[in-house]
């Protein structure tokens, strides 16, 4: 993986996040030398989902009311079922996503986290993929779903789910260190 040294990243998640999808990459992003901080809703620590029940608490580094897309070169999602879900209504996590996009930086969003997304509008007439249960709701969306392990589409990075974690990790890398991406715009 390309190193990240002098980066900052984001990654956005609450109660029910993928465990898998949300320590592989911070492991990976912050091994290459990035400074990760775990971004919730509330401080402490956030548990996780592990495939079929909960998992392991994971320590909240800032409270998303503390944080602003002015500190960050990237924003991470992980997935699972019930993090995105309570996200995506939730006006202030939809307004961190939202700056993401107006600053062109990069937004990775792997399994159920593309809800966000199509949430805030920022998939249509992108190539997005995400979790299968979801595609539907993708190409309502108004995207086109790619069945691929990672999608890049300006700036906006999507897997499938834990199996694509060393792709979307990678990419992600990539694509932060490609930086902004100044012709970014929605169809």
């Amino acid at each position: 993986m390309q190193s990240l040294n002098g980066k900052r990243i984001a990654i956005l998640a609450t109660h029910g996040f993928e465990q898998s999808e949300l320590e592989v990459p911070l492991a990976k992003l912050r091994e290459a030398g990035a400074a990760v901080d775990v971004v919730s809703t509330e401080a402490g620590e956030i548990k996780g989902w592990d495939k079929k029940d909960w998992g392991r608490p994971v320590k909240v580094d800032r409270k998303l009311e503390e944080v602003s897309a002015d500190e960050y070169d990237a924003l991470v999602l992980p997935g699972g079922q019930i993090n995105p879900d309570i996200l995506r209504v939730d006006p202030a996590a939809l307004d961190f996503v939202r700056a993401f996009d107006a600053q062109k930086k990069v937004i990775a969003a792997i399994c159920h986290a593309p809800w966000l997304l199509i949430e805030t509008g920022i998939l249509k007439g992108r190539n997005a993929t995400g979790y299968k249960s979801i595609r539907t709701d993708i190409e309502n969306a108004g995207a086109h779903f790619r069945d691929e392990p990672v999608v890049v589409d300006k700036g906006i990075v999507t897997s499938r789910n834990p199996g694509d974690l060393d792709a979307f990790c990678a990419k992600i890398a990539e694509e932060v260190n490609e930086g902004r991406h100044e012709r970014r715009s929605a169809a």
